[in-house]
């Protein structure tokens, strides 16, 4: 798991640390961590240090403290150093010893893109932890940069450290250099994509932080939990799973499922649904059975029309049976006025949209945040996909990164919610939220393998959770 915390807990951390040490340890332990990233950036794009050029944004406060400190140690490095000055109050102490290691110092003006465009690396200390909103209008013109590496200090410029949202323009980073902790925004869509390659650096306040605000599930961590049958396990230890699925427009919802939670290692899977998705299920998996039972988890929804009445009432029975459930698509439609943290929603961002009566770019600016009203609302977990996966739940906030952007296409969803399925039917008694995310990061491991770089389709995905559950990181030789 990597762990984020959030601005407040991060500044207690901080202070706690400074009244032991003597003052300015943290900003030198951080300025240093950034010239050690900085020369490795400036190799592996230039192949050399010395003599090539850097350009340092540098705001007020200790973020740009942090940037002019990692000026002057890459000007004793050799490289040729401009620090912009973006506010009139910048850090002294790093003011003065960037301008005793040679940098040359000026405020920011209008065209400074061009200075920035010019350089080998861009170092974007503007603005810290506190920024959001995005970059102020006058720097607005780096967004469009190109050519040199930007490197970020903890977080690109104008990011809500907390949310991740992004509402104004950014400028990207290739490598993002943090410290102490990752902080929320490094996890969450949509900022995680503008940060880059994450560099979480050690300053000495870990052990003064509390739980974490938002964690990163990763393989590693899905092989720890997954469940794997043992010796003695029957068709009913290992969980049955009910699937409600398909109808007459969207028959292949229903097969994508039901192949799904077969493959992530279902006992047993029953299908309840019309006439002709029931035989093409049959058709594809003959050992599914066909008609009501014994159910210990819920898939309610993919391929369901909103406007179907029988499958609408089997989801309503099934939302009222007291066993977990994933509810997908046409599930969402009709949601009971009480749910509970076994009931995992699973939306996109236009469906996430439509429970809110929000529009849907909203959602995307800012998921955490309208997946939270949603869970708060409701009572349920949320699992918002998207190009990282965002899941929220009674004990906190998980997400999930781990998809190729192939995983992009139709019936993808569908597969999700039959391996969640069998997951939640597997581990009755575990987090909901838990299993959700690792359901994700399995989901999104198993279409790395099936696309092996290029396109891919759904029923690929499916096919590819046994080898992805094996091939997880710790999987051979744990478990019964």
């Amino acid at each position: 798991m990597i762990a984020a915390h959030s601005v407040a807990d991060v500044r207690a951390a901080e202070r706690a640390v400074m009244a032991l040490l003597p003052p300015g340890t943290l900003m030198h332990r951080a300025a240093a961590a950034l010239d050690v990233e900085c020369a490795r950036v400036l190799r592996e794009a230039t192949g050399g240090v010395s003599g090539r050029r850097a350009v340092v944004l540098a705001g007020s406060g200790d973020n740009g403290g942090d940037a002019l400190l990692a000026a002057a140690r890459l000007a004793r490095r050799g490289v040729a150093v401009t620090a912009l000055t973006t506010s009139e109050h910048v850090h002294p102490e790093g003011l003065a010893a960037a301008r005793a290691a040679g940098v040359r110092t000026r405020p920011w003006q209008a065209g400074d893109e061009d200075v920035c465009a010019a350089a080998d690396l861009v170092l974007d200390g503007i603005a810290g932890i506190g920024g959001r909103g995005g970059l102020r209008p006058v720097h607005e013109g780096l967004s469009a940069l190109d050519g040199p590496v930007v490197v970020a200090v903890d977080l690109p410029s104008g990011l809500d450290a907390d949310t991740g949202a992004v509402t104004g323009e950014l400028m990207a980073a290739d490598v993002t250099v943090t410290f102490g902790t990752a902080k929320p925004a490094h996890l969450l869509a949509p900022a995680a994509a503008r940060c880059g390659r994450l560099v979480v650096v050690d300053i000495g306040t870990t052990d003064h932080l509390p739980a974490p605000a938002v964690e990163r599930v990763e393989l590693a961590d899905v092989a720890a939990r997954w469940r794997r049958a043992a010796p003695g396990d029957d068709k009913y230890s290992r969980g049955v799973v009910g699937v409600v699925a398909g109808g007459p427009d969207y028959t292949g919802a229903a097969v994508l499922a039901v192949e799904a939670a077969v493959r992530a290692g279902a006992g047993m899977v029953r299908y309840l649904g019309p006439q002709h998705p029931a035989e093409l299920v049959r058709q594809r998996r003959p050992e599914v059975v066909v008609g009501e039972g014994r159910v210990q988890a819920w898939v309610l929804g993919p391929g369901v029309s909103p406007d179907d009445p029988e499958q609408q009432d089997r989801i309503r029975r099934a939302l009222a049976s007291g066993e977990p459930a994933v509810v997908d698509a046409g599930a969402l439609a009709g949601l009971p006025a009480a749910l509970g943290p076994h009931h995992v929603l699973t939306p996109h961002a236009g469906e996430l949209a439509r429970l809110l009566g929000a529009e849907r770019r909203a959602v995307e600016a800012d998921p955490l945040t309208h997946a939270r009203r949603v869970h708060e609302s409701t009572g349920a977990t949320v699992l918002l996909k998207g190009s990282v996966t965002t899941v929220v739940g009674e004990r906190g906030v998980l997400t999930a990164a781990a998809a190729p952007t192939w995983l992009s296409t139709a019936g993808a969803g569908d597969v999700l919610a039959g391996v969640l399925g069998a997951a939640l039917a597997a581990r009755p008694d575990e987090d909901p939220a838990q299993v959700a995310a690792d359901a994700a990061v399995l989901h999104g491991w198993a279409a790395t393998l099936a696309s092996a770089g290029g396109p891919l389709a759904a029923l690929d995905v499916a096919d590819a959770v046994p080898a992805a559950l094996t091939s997880l990181p710790g999987w051979a030789g744990t478990g019964g």
